[in-house]
Protein backbone atom coordinates (compact mmCIF):
# COMPACT_ATOMS: atom_id res chain seq x y z
CA UNK A 1 0.00 0.00 0.00
CA UNK A 2 1.13 3.17 -1.22
CA UNK A 3 1.88 6.77 0.99
CA UNK A 4 2.75 9.65 -1.33
CA UNK A 5 6.09 8.96 -2.38
CA UNK A 6 6.49 6.38 0.34
CA UNK A 7 5.33 2.66 1.07
CA UNK A 8 4.06 1.07 4.32
CA UNK A 9 6.99 -1.46 5.70
CA UNK A 10 9.68 0.93 3.44
CA UNK A 11 13.08 1.25 5.43
CA UNK A 12 14.48 4.90 5.34
CA UNK A 13 18.02 5.47 6.43
CA UNK A 14 18.65 1.86 6.70
CA UNK A 15 17.21 1.63 10.10
CA UNK A 16 13.55 3.24 10.28
CA UNK A 17 10.71 0.80 8.81
CA UNK A 18 7.59 2.99 7.95
CA UNK A 19 4.09 1.95 9.46
CA UNK A 20 1.65 4.49 8.54
CA UNK A 21 1.39 8.38 7.58
CA UNK A 22 0.24 10.58 10.36
CA UNK A 23 0.43 13.53 8.61
CA UNK A 24 0.83 15.20 5.60
CA UNK A 25 0.93 19.18 4.31
CA UNK A 26 2.74 21.38 1.87
CA UNK A 27 6.37 19.71 1.34
CA UNK A 28 6.55 17.79 4.99
CA UNK A 29 4.76 14.56 5.32
CA UNK A 30 4.83 12.88 8.81
CA UNK A 31 4.73 8.82 9.60
CA UNK A 32 5.16 6.30 12.47
CA UNK A 33 7.87 4.12 11.92
CA UNK A 34 9.83 1.72 13.95
CA UNK A 35 13.10 1.45 14.93
CA UNK A 36 14.07 -1.81 13.63
CA UNK A 37 17.14 -2.80 16.09
CA UNK A 38 14.98 -1.59 18.76
CA UNK A 39 11.89 -2.17 17.69
CA UNK A 40 10.48 0.84 19.08
CA UNK A 41 8.16 3.42 17.29
CA UNK A 42 9.48 6.86 16.75
CA UNK A 43 8.05 9.47 14.37
CA UNK A 44 9.45 10.36 11.11
CA UNK A 45 9.36 13.81 9.78
CA UNK A 46 10.04 14.31 6.15
CA UNK A 47 11.52 17.58 4.40
CA UNK A 48 11.02 16.28 0.25
CA UNK A 49 12.18 18.75 -2.04
CA UNK A 50 9.39 18.57 -4.69
CA UNK A 51 6.99 21.08 -6.24
CA UNK A 52 5.44 22.32 -2.74
CA UNK A 53 8.73 23.07 -1.62
CA UNK A 54 9.90 26.56 -0.34
CA UNK A 55 13.39 27.29 1.07
CA UNK A 56 11.65 28.93 4.19
CA UNK A 57 10.30 25.29 5.05
CA UNK A 58 13.85 23.94 4.79
CA UNK A 59 15.46 26.75 7.49
CA UNK A 60 11.93 26.00 9.88
CA UNK A 61 12.88 22.20 9.45
CA UNK A 62 16.47 22.80 10.22
CA UNK A 63 15.49 24.70 13.02
CA UNK A 64 13.14 21.84 14.75
CA UNK A 65 15.76 19.75 14.37
CA UNK A 66 18.33 22.09 15.89
CA UNK A 67 15.87 23.49 18.92
CA UNK A 68 15.23 19.46 19.67
CA UNK A 69 18.39 18.46 19.95
CA UNK A 70 19.33 20.80 22.90
CA UNK A 71 15.94 20.44 24.52
CA UNK A 72 14.97 17.82 27.63
CA UNK A 73 11.90 17.66 28.82
CA UNK A 74 9.25 14.57 30.07
CA UNK A 75 6.65 16.37 28.03
CA UNK A 76 8.43 17.18 24.40
CA UNK A 77 9.50 15.32 22.07
CA UNK A 78 13.20 13.95 22.45
CA UNK A 79 15.09 13.98 19.12
CA UNK A 80 16.83 11.23 17.84
CA UNK A 81 18.27 11.17 14.73
CA UNK A 82 18.38 13.56 11.45
CA UNK A 83 19.39 12.50 8.35
CA UNK A 84 19.31 12.97 4.67
CA UNK A 85 17.04 11.18 1.81
CA UNK A 86 18.93 10.25 -1.46
CA UNK A 87 15.95 8.15 -3.01
CA UNK A 88 15.44 8.27 -6.83
CA UNK A 89 12.19 9.25 -6.26
CA UNK A 90 11.96 11.56 -3.16
CA UNK A 91 15.28 13.27 -2.02
CA UNK A 92 15.51 15.87 1.20
CA UNK A 93 15.77 14.85 4.67
CA UNK A 94 14.41 13.33 7.67
CA UNK A 95 13.96 14.24 11.58
CA UNK A 96 13.42 11.05 13.85
CA UNK A 97 11.76 12.04 17.33
CA UNK A 98 10.38 9.95 20.20
CA UNK A 99 6.72 8.36 19.82
CA UNK A 100 4.11 9.62 21.97
CA UNK A 101 1.40 7.17 21.90
CA UNK A 102 -1.66 9.92 22.58
CA UNK A 103 -4.73 11.67 20.93
CA UNK A 104 -4.43 15.24 20.49
CA UNK A 105 -7.22 17.56 22.32
CA UNK A 106 -8.72 17.91 18.68
CA UNK A 107 -9.06 13.88 18.63
CA UNK A 108 -10.57 13.92 21.38
CA UNK A 109 -13.07 16.36 21.11
CA UNK A 110 -14.08 15.19 17.55
CA UNK A 111 -14.53 11.81 19.49
CA UNK A 112 -16.79 13.62 22.02
CA UNK A 113 -14.81 14.33 25.16
CA UNK A 114 -15.66 17.24 27.29
CA UNK A 115 -13.68 18.86 29.84
CA UNK A 116 -14.30 20.18 33.41
CA UNK A 117 -13.01 23.58 34.37
CA UNK A 118 -10.82 21.82 36.76
CA UNK A 119 -9.50 19.77 33.76
CA UNK A 120 -8.83 22.73 31.44
CA UNK A 121 -6.99 23.96 34.06
CA UNK A 122 -4.62 21.35 34.59
CA UNK A 123 -4.09 21.62 31.17
CA UNK A 124 -3.28 25.12 31.06
CA UNK A 125 -1.04 24.42 34.04
CA UNK A 126 0.59 21.62 32.21
CA UNK A 127 1.32 23.53 29.58
CA UNK A 128 2.64 26.97 31.25
CA UNK A 129 4.91 24.69 32.88
CA UNK A 130 6.04 23.63 29.33
CA UNK A 131 6.42 27.21 28.58
CA UNK A 132 8.22 28.14 31.09
CA UNK A 133 10.94 25.48 30.51
CA UNK A 134 11.39 26.83 26.56
CA UNK A 135 10.69 30.22 27.50
CA UNK A 136 13.94 30.09 29.81
CA UNK A 137 16.15 28.64 27.35
CA UNK A 138 19.19 30.51 26.32
CA UNK A 139 18.20 31.88 23.59
CA UNK A 140 14.46 31.53 24.27
CA UNK A 141 12.44 29.33 22.27
CA UNK A 142 8.83 30.09 21.28
CA UNK A 143 6.85 27.69 20.00
CA UNK A 144 4.85 30.04 17.62
CA UNK A 145 1.96 27.17 16.77
CA UNK A 146 0.00 26.31 20.07
CA UNK A 147 -3.25 24.82 19.10
CA UNK A 148 -5.21 21.50 19.96
CA UNK A 149 -4.08 18.96 17.43
CA UNK A 150 -0.61 19.87 19.01
CA UNK A 151 -1.37 19.69 22.74
CA UNK A 152 -1.48 15.45 22.85
CA UNK A 153 -3.40 13.68 26.09
CA UNK A 154 -3.18 10.45 27.60
CA UNK A 155 -6.38 8.95 29.30
CA UNK A 156 -7.88 9.93 32.38
CA UNK A 157 -6.25 8.62 35.62
CA UNK A 158 -8.07 9.17 38.48
CA UNK A 159 -8.39 12.89 39.39
CA UNK A 160 -6.26 13.50 36.63
CA UNK A 161 -6.48 14.87 33.15
CA UNK A 162 -4.06 13.09 32.19
CA UNK A 163 -0.57 13.50 30.89
CA UNK A 164 0.01 16.54 28.71
CA UNK A 165 2.67 17.18 25.92
CA UNK A 166 3.39 19.62 23.65
CA UNK A 167 4.61 18.18 19.93
CA UNK A 168 5.51 19.98 16.53
CA UNK A 169 8.17 22.36 16.88
CA UNK A 170 7.98 22.82 13.01
CA UNK A 171 6.97 26.48 13.28
CA UNK A 172 9.78 26.97 16.79
CA UNK A 173 11.28 30.47 16.90
CA UNK A 174 14.32 31.58 19.09
CA UNK A 175 15.47 34.94 20.24
CA UNK A 176 18.44 34.31 18.24
CA UNK A 177 16.98 33.81 14.99
CA UNK A 178 13.94 36.95 15.97
CA UNK A 179 17.50 38.94 16.52
CA UNK A 180 18.76 37.58 13.18
CA UNK A 181 16.63 39.68 10.83
CA UNK A 182 14.57 37.70 8.02
CA UNK A 183 11.01 36.33 10.35
CA UNK A 184 9.24 33.81 8.76
CA UNK A 185 4.98 33.88 9.39
CA UNK A 186 3.99 31.03 10.98
CA UNK A 187 1.38 30.12 13.11
CA UNK A 188 -2.50 28.80 12.65
CA UNK A 189 -4.99 31.58 11.85
CA UNK A 190 -7.21 31.91 15.11
CA UNK A 191 -4.39 31.09 18.09
CA UNK A 192 -2.23 33.31 16.24
CA UNK A 193 -1.66 36.70 18.11
CA UNK A 194 -2.11 39.96 16.32
CA UNK A 195 1.38 40.97 16.78
CA UNK A 196 2.24 37.76 15.44
CA UNK A 197 0.24 38.51 12.04
CA UNK A 198 3.72 41.19 11.35
CA UNK A 199 6.11 38.38 12.05
CA UNK A 200 7.12 39.55 15.85
CA UNK A 201 6.07 36.76 17.86
CA UNK A 202 7.16 37.27 21.74
CA UNK A 203 6.78 34.71 24.92
CA UNK A 204 3.60 36.12 25.57
CA UNK A 205 2.85 34.74 21.94
CA UNK A 206 2.48 31.74 23.00
CA UNK A 207 0.17 32.04 25.81
CA UNK A 208 -1.92 33.64 23.63
CA UNK A 209 -2.10 30.76 22.17
CA UNK A 210 -2.73 28.66 24.89
CA UNK A 211 -5.29 30.70 26.30
CA UNK A 212 -7.74 30.27 22.57
CA UNK A 213 -6.91 26.85 22.65
CA UNK A 214 -8.23 26.29 25.81
CA UNK A 215 -11.22 28.94 24.71
CA UNK A 216 -11.64 25.59 21.65
CA UNK A 217 -12.21 23.13 24.71
CA UNK A 218 -14.89 24.79 26.70
CA UNK A 219 -17.06 26.51 23.14
CA UNK A 220 -16.37 23.68 21.01
CA UNK A 221 -15.81 26.24 18.37
CA UNK A 222 -12.99 27.23 16.43
CA UNK A 223 -11.49 30.45 17.69
CA UNK A 224 -11.75 32.03 14.29
CA UNK A 225 -15.20 31.41 13.99
CA UNK A 226 -16.17 33.27 17.32
CA UNK A 227 -17.40 37.03 17.12
CA UNK A 228 -14.71 39.42 18.01
CA UNK A 229 -14.81 42.89 18.82
CA UNK A 230 -11.76 45.15 19.11
CA UNK A 231 -9.70 41.99 17.73
CA UNK A 232 -10.89 40.01 21.31
CA UNK A 233 -12.43 37.01 20.99
CA UNK A 234 -15.92 36.76 22.81
CA UNK A 235 -16.24 33.43 24.23
CA UNK A 236 -18.12 34.50 27.81
CA UNK A 237 -21.35 34.35 27.10
CA UNK A 238 -20.56 30.58 25.62
CA UNK A 239 -19.32 29.19 28.51
CA UNK A 240 -20.56 28.21 32.44
CA UNK A 241 -17.08 29.09 33.87
CA UNK A 242 -16.24 30.83 37.10
CA UNK A 243 -15.21 34.32 36.76
CA UNK A 244 -12.09 33.73 37.98
CA UNK A 245 -10.99 31.33 35.15
CA UNK A 246 -13.17 34.09 32.73
CA UNK A 247 -10.71 36.82 34.12
CA UNK A 248 -7.61 34.89 33.06
CA UNK A 249 -8.31 33.95 29.75
CA UNK A 250 -9.64 37.23 28.95
CA UNK A 251 -6.01 38.10 30.23
CA UNK A 252 -4.33 35.35 28.55
CA UNK A 253 -6.15 36.44 25.17
CA UNK A 254 -5.88 40.46 25.29
CA UNK A 255 -4.87 41.34 22.15
CA UNK A 256 -2.80 44.61 23.02
CA UNK A 257 0.40 42.99 24.67
CA UNK A 258 0.73 45.53 27.63
CA UNK A 259 -2.57 43.65 29.15
CA UNK A 260 -1.87 40.48 28.65
CA UNK A 261 0.17 38.11 30.83
CA UNK A 262 4.02 38.79 30.44
CA UNK A 263 5.81 35.78 30.97
CA UNK A 264 4.46 31.97 31.52
CA UNK A 265 5.20 32.33 35.11
CA UNK A 266 3.04 35.05 35.57
CA UNK A 267 0.06 33.37 34.18
CA UNK A 268 0.55 30.59 36.47
CA UNK A 269 0.85 32.44 39.43
CA UNK A 270 -2.13 34.21 38.15
CA UNK A 271 -4.03 30.97 37.62
CA UNK A 272 -3.08 29.45 40.71
CA UNK A 273 -3.73 32.42 42.62
CA UNK A 274 -7.50 33.75 42.11
CA UNK A 275 -7.10 37.40 41.47
CA UNK A 276 -9.62 39.46 43.98
CA UNK A 277 -11.81 40.42 41.19
CA UNK A 278 -12.98 39.24 37.89
CA UNK A 279 -13.92 41.18 34.84
CA UNK A 280 -17.91 41.25 34.33
CA UNK A 281 -18.05 39.90 38.37
CA UNK A 282 -21.10 41.87 39.49
CA UNK A 283 -20.31 43.80 42.79
CA UNK A 284 -22.64 46.27 43.77
CA UNK A 285 -22.24 49.98 45.67
CA UNK A 286 -21.84 48.80 49.77
CA UNK A 287 -24.70 50.82 51.67
CA UNK A 288 -23.83 53.98 52.92
CA UNK A 289 -21.01 54.64 50.61
CA UNK A 290 -20.60 58.55 49.93
CA UNK A 291 -18.73 57.51 46.53
CA UNK A 292 -20.10 59.32 42.96
CA UNK A 293 -19.60 56.98 39.75
CA UNK A 294 -21.34 57.57 36.84
CA UNK A 295 -20.17 56.10 33.47
CA UNK A 296 -21.33 55.60 29.70
CA UNK A 297 -19.86 53.88 26.90
CA UNK A 298 -17.35 56.96 26.20
CA UNK A 299 -16.49 58.33 29.82
CA UNK A 300 -16.22 56.91 33.23
CA UNK A 301 -16.30 59.47 36.45
CA UNK A 302 -15.87 58.61 39.70
CA UNK A 303 -15.60 62.00 42.45
CA UNK A 304 -14.29 60.30 46.29
CA UNK A 305 -15.92 63.16 48.33
CA UNK A 306 -14.24 64.70 52.00
CA UNK A 307 -12.57 61.82 54.21
CA UNK A 308 -14.70 64.60 56.83
CA UNK A 309 -13.64 65.64 60.46
CA UNK A 310 -11.11 63.23 62.45
CA UNK A 311 -9.50 63.74 65.74
CA UNK A 312 -6.30 64.28 64.51
CA UNK A 313 -8.00 67.76 62.88
CA UNK A 314 -7.96 69.17 66.26
CA UNK A 315 -4.61 68.83 66.63
CA UNK A 316 -3.31 70.16 63.00
CA UNK A 317 -6.01 73.15 63.55
CA UNK A 318 -4.42 74.32 66.56
CA UNK A 319 -1.45 73.93 65.17
CA UNK A 320 -1.58 75.98 62.35
CA UNK A 321 -3.55 78.68 64.65
CA UNK A 322 -0.68 78.65 66.69
CA UNK A 323 2.06 78.49 63.91
CA UNK A 324 0.23 81.26 61.47
CA UNK A 325 -0.41 83.38 64.30
CA UNK A 326 3.40 83.07 65.06
CA UNK A 327 3.91 83.85 61.69
CA UNK A 328 1.72 86.95 61.22
CA UNK A 329 3.72 88.42 64.20
CA UNK A 330 7.28 87.99 62.85
CA UNK A 331 6.09 88.98 59.27
CA UNK A 332 4.44 92.63 60.84
CA UNK A 333 7.72 93.01 62.80
CA UNK A 334 9.87 92.37 59.92
CA UNK A 335 7.75 95.11 57.57
CA UNK A 336 7.91 97.86 60.40
CA UNK A 337 12.51 96.95 60.09
CA UNK A 338 14.47 99.42 58.06
CA UNK A 339 14.93 98.86 54.41
CA UNK A 340 16.69 96.76 52.87
CA UNK A 341 16.56 94.63 55.95
CA UNK A 342 12.58 94.57 55.98
CA UNK A 343 12.89 92.57 52.75
CA UNK A 344 15.08 89.87 53.19
CA UNK A 345 13.81 89.36 55.95
CA UNK A 346 9.95 89.22 54.89
CA UNK A 347 11.40 87.39 51.65
CA UNK A 348 12.85 84.87 54.49
CA UNK A 349 9.26 84.49 55.92
CA UNK A 350 8.14 83.02 52.76
CA UNK A 351 8.45 79.13 53.56
CA UNK A 352 6.67 79.42 56.74
CA UNK A 353 3.90 81.27 55.48
CA UNK A 354 3.89 78.04 52.42
CA UNK A 355 3.71 75.60 55.19
CA UNK A 356 1.09 77.71 57.13
CA UNK A 357 -0.88 78.17 54.47
CA UNK A 358 -0.51 74.50 53.61
CA UNK A 359 -1.61 73.45 56.64
CA UNK A 360 -4.99 75.29 56.12
CA UNK A 361 -5.74 73.87 53.08
CA UNK A 362 -5.42 70.54 54.06
CA UNK A 363 -7.52 70.96 57.29
CA UNK A 364 -10.29 72.53 54.57
CA UNK A 365 -9.70 69.83 52.31
CA UNK A 366 -9.95 67.10 54.89
CA UNK A 367 -13.64 69.14 55.31
CA UNK A 368 -14.62 69.87 52.36
CA UNK A 369 -12.77 69.15 49.61
CA UNK A 370 -12.71 66.20 47.15
CA UNK A 371 -11.05 64.00 44.45
CA UNK A 372 -12.24 63.36 40.59
CA UNK A 373 -11.10 60.51 38.54
CA UNK A 374 -11.98 60.49 35.11
CA UNK A 375 -11.20 58.39 31.94
CA UNK A 376 -12.56 59.20 28.63
CA UNK A 377 -11.10 57.56 24.94
CA UNK A 378 -8.38 60.18 25.06
CA UNK A 379 -7.03 60.34 28.64
CA UNK A 380 -6.68 59.19 32.44
CA UNK A 381 -6.48 62.76 35.31
CA UNK A 382 -6.93 62.53 38.72
CA UNK A 383 -7.49 66.13 40.43
CA UNK A 384 -8.50 67.29 43.92
CA UNK A 385 -10.97 70.02 43.64
CA UNK A 386 -11.67 72.30 46.67
CA UNK A 387 -14.69 74.59 46.64
CA UNK A 388 -15.04 74.10 42.61
CA UNK A 389 -10.89 74.92 42.30
CA UNK A 390 -8.70 72.07 41.10
CA UNK A 391 -4.92 71.50 42.69
CA UNK A 392 -2.81 71.11 42.01
CA UNK A 393 -2.70 70.99 38.41
CA UNK A 394 -4.53 67.61 37.28
CA UNK A 395 -2.29 64.22 36.68
CA UNK A 396 -3.14 63.09 33.13
CA UNK A 397 -1.88 60.25 30.74
CA UNK A 398 -3.16 58.99 27.71
CA UNK A 399 -6.25 56.00 27.81
CA UNK A 400 -3.66 53.39 25.69
CA UNK A 401 -1.10 53.90 28.42
CA UNK A 402 -3.65 52.01 30.97
CA UNK A 403 -2.12 49.25 31.25
CA UNK A 404 -2.53 47.77 34.88
CA UNK A 405 -5.58 48.04 37.89
CA UNK A 406 -3.69 47.21 40.59
CA UNK A 407 -5.25 45.75 44.22
CA UNK A 408 -2.94 45.47 47.35
CA UNK A 409 -4.60 43.72 50.37
CA UNK A 410 -4.30 44.50 54.16
CA UNK A 411 -0.86 43.91 55.26
CA UNK A 412 1.15 43.93 58.58
CA UNK A 413 4.79 45.16 58.82
CA UNK A 414 7.04 46.57 61.31
CA UNK A 415 8.35 49.67 62.49
CA UNK A 416 12.02 50.63 63.97
CA UNK A 417 10.83 50.01 67.22
CA UNK A 418 9.27 46.57 66.32
CA UNK A 419 6.02 47.45 66.36
CA UNK A 420 3.52 45.55 64.17
CA UNK A 421 1.80 48.50 62.21
CA UNK A 422 -0.99 48.17 59.94
CA UNK A 423 -1.81 48.82 56.45
CA UNK A 424 -4.49 49.27 54.66
CA UNK A 425 -5.56 47.68 51.67
CA UNK A 426 -5.23 50.01 48.51
CA UNK A 427 -6.42 50.29 44.67
CA UNK A 428 -4.24 52.13 42.13
CA UNK A 429 -4.35 52.19 38.13
CA UNK A 430 -1.04 52.29 36.03
CA UNK A 431 -1.31 53.89 32.82
CA UNK A 432 2.68 53.26 32.22
CA UNK A 433 5.05 54.46 34.73
CA UNK A 434 2.77 56.77 35.80
CA UNK A 435 0.46 55.34 39.23
CA UNK A 436 -2.74 56.77 40.32
CA UNK A 437 -3.35 55.84 43.93
CA UNK A 438 -7.56 55.39 44.47
CA UNK A 439 -6.45 55.60 48.23
CA UNK A 440 -9.14 58.43 49.43
CA UNK A 441 -10.07 57.09 52.72
CA UNK A 442 -11.93 54.40 51.53
CA UNK A 443 -13.50 51.15 52.99
CA UNK A 444 -12.32 47.29 51.90
CA UNK A 445 -15.89 46.65 50.40
CA UNK A 446 -15.53 49.90 48.60
CA UNK A 447 -12.40 49.41 47.43
CA UNK A 448 -14.15 45.94 45.90
CA UNK A 449 -16.77 47.76 44.14
CA UNK A 450 -14.62 49.64 42.20
CA UNK A 451 -12.17 47.50 41.83
CA UNK A 452 -15.23 45.43 40.14
CA UNK A 453 -16.53 48.60 38.09
CA UNK A 454 -13.01 49.52 37.00
CA UNK A 455 -12.32 46.33 35.83
CA UNK A 456 -15.83 45.78 33.81
CA UNK A 457 -15.35 49.68 32.06
CA UNK A 458 -12.30 49.08 31.38
CA UNK A 459 -12.04 45.17 30.36
CA UNK A 460 -8.86 45.00 32.30
CA UNK A 461 -8.57 42.40 35.04
CA UNK A 462 -7.49 43.65 38.56
CA UNK A 463 -3.89 42.22 39.73
CA UNK A 464 -3.10 41.46 43.09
Amino acid sequence: MGVGDFNIGQILGDRYEIIEQLGKKAGRQTFLAREIATHENVVLKLLIFNSDFEWDNLKLFEREAQTLRHLSHPSIPRYLDYFEINLSNAKGFALVQTYIEAKSLEEHLKEGRTFSEEEIQQIAKSILEILIYLHGQKPSVIHRDIKPSNILLTNRSGHSVGQVYLVDFGAVQTLAAREGGTITLVGTYGYMPPEQFGGRAVEASDIYSLGATLIYLVTGTHPADLPQKDLRIQFENLTNLSPSLTNWLKRAIAPDLEKRFKSAQEALEALERPQLVSVNSAISQPFGSNILLSKNDEVLEIIFPAKGFYPALLFLGAFAIAWNSFIFFWTSMVLSAPFPGNLFLGLFSLPFWSAGIGMIITILYSLFGRARLRIDSQKISLTKELFGIQYPQARTSPRQAINKLQYKDIFYRKDSKGDRINLPASLSIWAGKRHYNLNFNLTEPEIAWLASELSNWLDLPVSQ
